[in-house]
């Protein structure tokens, strides 16, 4: 006969929070959509507009799920990897757009930006794994963790000391202004369909190698067993200096897209894209590389859409500046009620 099982006291307050959770999103939504406080064309710039912020973040959680999967490593100097990247392109942007060459070529100009702020990413992220993590690899966990914590900060200070602690605008392309659509409901501003787009295209190809190349079913390899991958004749240490390259590349890639979005870059402008990508890959999956591209877009929809949704009913004034609030209320309902993610599976299945 079957034993009924008892509820404890945490299993009663855990109860209650999701039950208070599901009923203040619905009183706050049902509030909201009463009271009519945006209209249809809003609703719709938010949430074009979160996707676009979405798949920034998902290019940033990219880079933390793989290198996850092959080293079982939070590495949280990746969100300043992600502003290096778009720091050191201004330079190259600004120059380009003093020559008048990013008006005259915008697209070749862009490109060149894009593949400088990748590269100059991806050198950093090449040197963090041989420099910090390689040498502390048989290390308990917690050690380069910390070891991560302080390249986080040797990175943004140096940057800080090399670049100027002074907001950078990025050059206006004028062939980025405008809508992609005009007039009717898909009305979109260029510079959020040129990045959805471009974070699209590269997660793709991203997916594509991971998935049907050689390099990409050795990285999967050793995410599941680094020491059998090793006896199979992989080489362990190269493969994980390409997951970091790869996880850089991905990171200046958003770094230029941020600057599209945000039209700015500063030296501490890592931190907190950084901190909401990891909670993006923690909500999609952490070692998922499809969980953390779903993990971003839902985090920047719900980040964009949220607050408004839930508190614009109730007459809350500027809800928007509370949306840092939902971004880490996500990740600590997460953490709470499904710790391994959206895709994710528990440790041992």
């Amino acid at each position: 006969m079957r034993r009924t099982r008892r509820l404890s006291l945490v299993d009663i307050i855990l109860l209650a929070v999701r039950v208070g959770v599901v009923v203040g999103v619905v009183l706050g939504t049902w509030a909201t959509l009463s009271a009519g406080a945006l209209d249809a064309s809003q609703w719709r710039n938010l949430l074009v507009f979160g996707i676009a912020q979405g798949s920034v973040y998902a290019l940033i959680a990219l880079g933390y799920t793989l290198v996850y999967g092959v080293l079982l490593m939070i590495n949280f100097a990746h969100g300043d990897v992600f502003m290096f990247g778009g720091m050191t392109a201004f330079f190259v942007a600004d120059a380009l757009a003093r020559a008048g060459f990013l008006d005259a070529n915008p697209l070749i100009g862009m490109l060149v930006v894009l593949l400088v702020a990748m590269l100059s990413a991806m050198l950093v992220a090449i040197l963090l794994e041989r420099l910090a993590y390689r040498p502390l690899r048989r290390a308990p966990r917690l050690v380069p963790l910390i070891t991560a914590i302080g390249a986080s900060l040797f990175i943004s200070n140096s940057v800080r000391g090399l670049y100027g602690e002074q907001v950078k605008a990025y050059p206006r392309v004028e062939i980025f202004q405008g809508y992609f659509f005009e007039g009717g409901p898909l009305q979109i501003l260029r510079t959020h369909a040129i990045v959805i787009m471009s974070a699209l295209l590269i997660m793709v190809i991203l997916y594509w190698f991971v998935e049907r190349t050689r390099t990409g079913r050795a990285m999967r390899a050793i995410s599941e067993d680094k020491d059998t991958a090793a006896l199979m004749g992989i080489n362990v240490d190269r493969i994980i200096a390409v997951t970091f390259a790869i996880g850089g590349m991905l990171a200046g890639a958003a770094g230029v897209l941020y600057a599209i979005v945000f039209n700015q870059v500063h030296w501490f402008m890592g931190f907190l894209p950084g901190i909401k990508a990891f909670t993006a890959a923690v909500l999609g999956g952490i070692g998922n590389i499809v969980g953390a591209m779903l993990g971003g877009l839902t985090l920047g929809v719900l980040e964009s859409i949220g607050p408004n949704l839930l508190l614009s009913g109730f007459g809350v004034p500027s809800p928007n500046q509370l949306r840092d609030v939902v971004a880490f209320s996500v990740l600590v309902l997460v953490l709470v009620f499904r710790p391994y993610g959206i895709l994710g599976r528990p440790e041992g299945r």
